[in-house]
């Protein structure tokens, strides 16, 4: 599919970006670039890398061809960066190169993500919330479905289980169009015992979340359970959840509003004025935005 795209922004004189501020670095295991899962011949044109480089230093950093970098110069527009290639960023960017070679990163990623889409693919079996586990190493959604038939996505569902999760300091968040996929982002020194421990309170708040609401798994039938309650959602992404959760029921055919999910109208991501992307820069990608496990 890629592929195919790539020639056509080609033959049509575009060029074909490839952003791995959220997946490269390793992230993805096998490959030190998401888009190297294309395949050999597939090279961007341009390459955009962010965050991960500094492991928590801001930098960021752009590559591409001779040809485009000499393009843009020629174009009288002016680019100035006052810290751009300052030494000590430098030398910070290197160490983590280094820290991802010398520790694996990538076999960690690849043995923990499978591992950790073992588990969420067991929870899938058990609870009828989830409507698919999909990802490549440690970057994983789990789409959250009403109905596994119809797929009507489960987003006051999805809300409610990262705001409990923050209960027990594990941090996730919501991504896909219509904010119903929990997004697993750990950091890359993520281990096994992270996974299950993350797992383990997943299952606890949809088992808790099942009695109230929706249908449980019984040898691959699904039985009803009553619900009585409405879903509250308070506050921005950016607040810690009240200590005391609203009660979840009388999910299953009540949709909440925009203003209800997403009070800063930003479709749950962090506010505009913080991230400075735009609400489809981060509704069209298919896993979603930020889950980072906090550890003690």
């Amino acid at each position: 599919m890629a592929t195919s795209i790539f020639r056509y922004v080609h033959s049509v004189g575009g060029v074909f970006i490839a952003d791995e501020v959220q997946v490269g670095f390793g992230r993805v295991g096998k490959y030190f670039w998401a888009f190297q899962l294309q395949g050999k011949d597939f090279v961007p044109d341009i390459v955009t890398m962010g965050k991960p480089i500094g492991n928590g230093h801001p930098m960021s950093c752009v590559v591409t061809t001779k040809e485009i970098a000499e393009a843009f110069g020629a174009s009288g527009l002016e680019y100035f960066n006052t810290f751009g290639g300052n030494p000590v960023s430098c030398a910070i960017g290197l160490a983590v190169l280094s820290v991802i070679e010398e520790e694996d990163l990538r076999g960690n990623a690849t043995r923990v993500g499978n591992y950790l889409m073992d588990l969420l693919r067991e929870q899938q079996a058990k609870h009828q919330l989830i409507g698919d586990v999909r990802g490549v190493g440690l970057f994983i959604g789990v789409d959250l479905v009403k109905d596994r038939r119809k797929r009507t996505p489960a987003k006051a569902e999805a809300q409610h289980i990262i705001y409990r999760l923050k209960e027990h300091n594990i941090l996730l968040s919501a991504d896909g169009p219509h904010r119903n996929v929990l997004k697993f982002k750990p950091p890359m020194c993520f281990t096994k015992e992270d996974a299950k421990s993350a797992v383990e309170k997943i299952d606890e708040i949809l088992s808790d979340l099942e009695q109230k609401t929706s249908a449980r798994v019984q040898n691959g039938k699904s039985y009803p359970v009553d619900n009585r309650v409405s879903v509250s959602l308070r506050g921005s992404k950016r607040k810690m959840a009240p200590a005391s959760i609203p009660e979840v029921s009388e999910l299953e055919g009540t949709e909440t509003s925009p203003s209800e999910e997403c009070p800063d109208e930003d479709s749950g991501h962090f506010k505009r004025s913080a991230c400075r992307q735009e609400p489809s820069s981060c509704q069209d990608k298919g896993l979603g935005c930020n889950l980072l496990a906090s550890r003690s």
